[in-house]
């Protein structure tokens, strides 16, 4: 799950709960509001928890003369997902 869709999902689950007032035989909607709330708190959490440090950006910089005496930079970037 990613972060768009778990926002999503907590957002769905507070206008159930909370802006919705309506009856439905056999469904509780303030039940499932609360169910997709949970469930996308969870996915935000985990989200940021276990995807978050993984992003990671190193840029190194070397600086070194050539043989006619002109210095000459090289930039790397690396990432890591």
């Amino acid at each position: 799950m990613r972060l768009g869709t778990a926002i999503v999902l907590l957002a769905l689950g507070a206008i159930l709960t909370f802006a919705l007032r309506v009856d439905v035989s056999g469904v509780d909607l303030q039940v499932v509001g609360w169910i997709l709330m949970i469930v996308g708190a969870l996915g935000i959490v985990l989200e940021l928890a276990v995807w978050g440090p993984r992003q990671r950006r190193v840029t190194r910089t070397d600086a070194y003369g050539d043989p006619a005496g002109a210095p000459v930079r090289r930039s790397t970037t690396e990432e890591t997902y």
